[in-house]
């Protein structure tokens, strides 16, 4: 009796599931919509303004000063890439950058006369140095900049062991300036790469280019700027700090395809207005919370016919 009424619940249970399954089957093949999510506005993505700058602007620490108060008056994110300045117009000249602050005058009138560059607009002046270790080997101190270059070839090539000079040999201002020198002291540049040991080509910024020279024993040429700002770990000391020759301008140019002009004029009204003015020449100073380097590393010149 009792496998008569199992078999009989079996056969009920059975005939059960023979209608549930196509039911559970055609709701199945119903398509579920997906939930939609709430809608959520989208972030504001932030402004961004790109700038090529030359190593010594950077390497004093100026940029990093003057970068939070335009960010904060301007509300744009500031980007600021640093190279030499043949690297920083290359930059600009591929539309890579929307403004370049360099300091090499006849590289930044071929920029502008090549088309890609809006107008030079100079912003501040220093000066560069020749140094080298204090026992001046090469018997330098106090010379005319060029007889002093003429002195540091003919005493390098004699002495190769005692008399080195590093090149920032990278296309910068400096290593322009470096090139206009030799050439003043009448020498063609490529004679003097190779003219021996004594010339070694650093092939960096101006930073690393002291340390090298500091490493060598060396001379070399530098802004005054960051000079000052490395000097603590140098073993070098200026050597020929006097010629209206050694003029070192900084200029301020808007890259012509940039796409954001109006903030491209707002970085040139920026660095030549009186008040960024002012700081830049009081830059380094103690009172203005960055490092005392002991004199003025820029003298501002806006407005004046550099």
């Amino acid at each position: 009796m009792k496998k008569v009424f199992i078999y009989l619940m079996t056969a009920i249970m059975l005939l059960a599931l023979a209608f549930v399954l196509p039911a559970c089957s055609e709701e199945s093949a119903t398509p579920i919509p997906n939930p939609t999510p709430t809608a959520v506005s989208p972030l504001k993505a932030e402004g961004r303004f790109r700038v090529a700058t030359t190593t010594s602007l950077y390497d004093t620490g100026l940029w990093g000063y003057l970068e939070p108060m335009f960010e904060d008056e301007y509300n744009v994110e500031l980007d600021i890439l640093y190279a030499g300045t043949g690297k920083a117009i290359e930059w600009g000249t591929r539309g890579d950058v929307d403004a370049i602050t360099v300091h090499d005058k006849a590289a930044e009138l071929k920029f502008i006369a090549d088309g890609y560059g809006v107008e030079r607009v100079v912003i501040a002046y220093n000066y560069f140095l020749i140094v080298g270790p204090e026992s001046d080997p090469a018997g330098i101190k106090g010379m005319e900049p060029v007889k002093a270059f003429q002195k540091l070839i003919t005493e390098g090539k004699a002495n190769p062991s005692q008399v080195k000079f590093v090149s920032r040999g990278d296309g910068s201002g400096t290593h322009s300036m470096e090139k206009s020198l030799w050439a003043s002291a009448g020498y063609k540049y490529d004679d003097v790469r190779a003219s021996g040991s004594w010339y070694v080509e650093g092939g960096g910024g101006m930073g690393p280019t002291l340390v090298l020279a500091s490493e060598k024993q060396g001379y070399t040429l530098s802004d005054i700027g960051t000079y000052l700002a490395f000097k603590g770990d140098l073993t070098l000391v200026p050597i020929v700090d006097q010629g209206d020759v050694l003029l070192n301008v900084y200029s301020v140019i808007i890259v012509k395809n940039t796409k954001s002009r109006a903030m491209a004029d707002n970085l040139v009204a920026f660095l030549t207005s009186p008040e960024i003015q002012t700081l830049i020449g009081e830059y380094g100073v103690e009172e203005y919370g960055v490092e005392e380097y002991g004199m003025q590393l820029f003298t501002p010149c806006a407005g004046q016919g550099f």
